[in-house]
């Protein structure tokens, strides 16, 4: 379960580019409708992928009997996630919605455990325990907020235990495309369905974005689609499930402290308690065993 130094630096790029994102997302979504913000992110990340794809000489083609493979990773992994996601965003604060999002470790591991025969040790079971806590307690002081909002609420733990589900598929799936081919699908899949989702729906709300706004969509389609999308999948194929879920642990934190710098919103004890909690969430996963040190 042990990453190295190019995944710790990927993982620490991760970090910060999803972290920033939450409120980055809600700058976004405040004025415009949310599914047409994340179709334009989407559509515009995807030259991004493709202009590395061209440059690495990577192939486009996925073999036909792997259509429904690649489908069913896109819906689990990108498409669910989206759509829920940037729904709940518009009426949740951003770092509640990324609290709420990054109940996917919890989902993930015991998914793992119970569906996909992981064996988890005791110290990745108090690491599942502390990030759990750690989510109890920044939700603390937000239970009166939220309980008005129950839909969102709802659909973001939703859009959360989707994404678990994906990440374990990702895990074990036997597809031999590279990653950034797979990306490369799995968010043209997502594009066309929140395109369609977006034209149903929002159309009537259909604007000239903002100044904020095409800074949020720039970022997103970028910095999100663009890198962090492709780091994560392969962070996922490549590491064990709880060793990739739980180390992602700190893009919550940075989404609360985030928020509450760049968008004023409030933080409480729970919320620098939880820091605590979420550093020993990952230390669960990431510290040498004794086995591993010994040798």
């Amino acid at each position: 379960m042990q990453l190295n130094r190019k995944q710790l630096v990927l993982l620490a790029l991760l970090t910060l580019v999803w972290g920033f994102n939450w409120p980055v997302m809600k700058l976004g979504v405040t004025d415009f409708p949310p599914l047409t913000f994340r179709s334009l992110c989407l559509w515009l990340g995807l030259p991004v992928v493709v202009a590395v794809m061209v440059t690495r000489k990577l192939p486009f083609k996925v073999s036909r009997q792997d259509y429904r493979e690649v489908f069913w990773l896109a819906m689990t992994n990108l498409v669910i996630w989206n759509v829920l996601i940037i729904l709940a965003i518009k009426y949740l604060s951003s770092g509640r919605s990324a609290i709420l999002g990054y109940t996917m470790p919890i989902f993930s591991a015991l998914l793992g455990a119970w569906f996909f025969g992981t064996r988890l040790r005791l110290r990745n079971w108090i690491g599942v325990a502390a990030a759990a806590l750690g989510v109890g307690l920044l939700l603390w002081n937000e239970m009166a907020n939220l309980s008005g909002q129950p839909l969102a609420v709802l659909g973001a733990l939703a859009a959360a235990a989707t994404w678990a589900y994906g990440t374990q598929l990702m895990r074990n799936t036997r597809l031999v495309v590279p990653t950034l081919t797979l990306a490369f699908w799995m968010m043209l899949i997502t594009a066309l369905t929140m395109t369609v989702l977006c034209v149903a729906l929002e159309y009537p709300q259909w604007q000239m974005p903002s100044g904020r706004t095409w800074f949020a969509i720039a970022y997103n389609a970028v910095l999100v689609f663009g890198f962090a999308q492709a780091v994560w999948l392969t962070l996922a194929r490549t590491l064990p499930p709880i060793a990739s879920t739980l180390s992602v642990m700190m893009i919550p934190i940075l989404g609360v402290f985030s928020g509450a710098l760049g968008l004023g919103e409030q933080l409480h004890w729970q919320d620098w308690t939880a820091v605590g909690l979420m550093v020993v969430s990952m230390v669960s996963v990431l510290a040498p065993s004794r086995a591993m040190a010994k040798a």
